[in-house]
């Protein structure tokens, strides 16, 4: 039997990679057009503006294009589906303990997607409104700016908050980046993932496949 198991597929971790790359460029542009002090070190700021305006049309796209394939789109239900454990798992204050059997994601990973997901919708949706002028009269544009504001503060902290979780977990990490992880990993952290994929056809002649 193999010791490590496949997390993530190449396609998955490119989506992964290009948003990520993308969200990043959002985020730093955003801050220099936001901050005074920061737009008038770097200069250049109708340049700023427009690779913050097209990153963030393109930020969806590695999203929709992923859903080619079968195992994003798998992964996706996944996060779209709460058991009664990840309930549990939100409720309880003990959730590291292992106790609670966890599936590929947990809840709080769940969450976060969706919290993203959302973000990035609204944050499109009030961008375009904002950088096109003519499409709406000048108080829905007021208020877009507000709200694309205040989502953009917010997907931030989430932005910071994933990484930071994500630096707490080196074999979290190995997942997304070689898409593989211990076997042990697994069971410690998603039991029920793993007890998901050993009931998978021809799961014990893949594990032979990777000696």
């Amino acid at each position: 039997m193999s010791d490590t198991l496949r997390r993530f597929t190449p396609a998955e971790r490119l989506v992964h990679k290009l948003v990520a790359i993308l969200m990043g460029i959002c985020l730093v542009t955003a801050a220099i057009l936001y901050n005074g002090a920061l737009a008038m070190g770097v200069g250049y700021r109708h340049v700023v503006e427009l690779v913050h305006v097209w990153s963030g049309l393109a930020l969806p796209v590695p999203m929709l294009i992923g859903a080619v394939s079968a195992a994003y789109r798998l992964d996706v239900r996944r996060l779209n589906r709460f058991t009664p454990n990840d309930w549990r798992w939100l409720r309880t204050r003990t959730r590291r303990d292992r106790t609670i059997s966890v599936g590929k994601f947990n809840a709080g990973q769940k969450i976060n997607s969706w919290l993203v997901a959302g973000a990035t919708g609204v944050l499109l949706g009030t961008g375009i409104l904002m950088y096109w002028t003519g499409l709406v009269r000048l108080s829905w544009r007021s208020g877009a700016t507000f709200v694309h504001d205040w989502t953009a503060l917010m997907l931030g902290i989430l932005v910071i908050g994933h990484i930071a979780y994500a630096l707490k977990d080196p074999e979290a990490r190995r997942g997304m980046r070689t898409g593989r992880v211990s076997r042990s990993w697994a069971q410690d952290e998603h039991a029920a993932w793993l007890d998901e994929i050993a009931k998978e056809p021809g799961a014990a002649e893949a594990d032979q496949s990777q000696n």
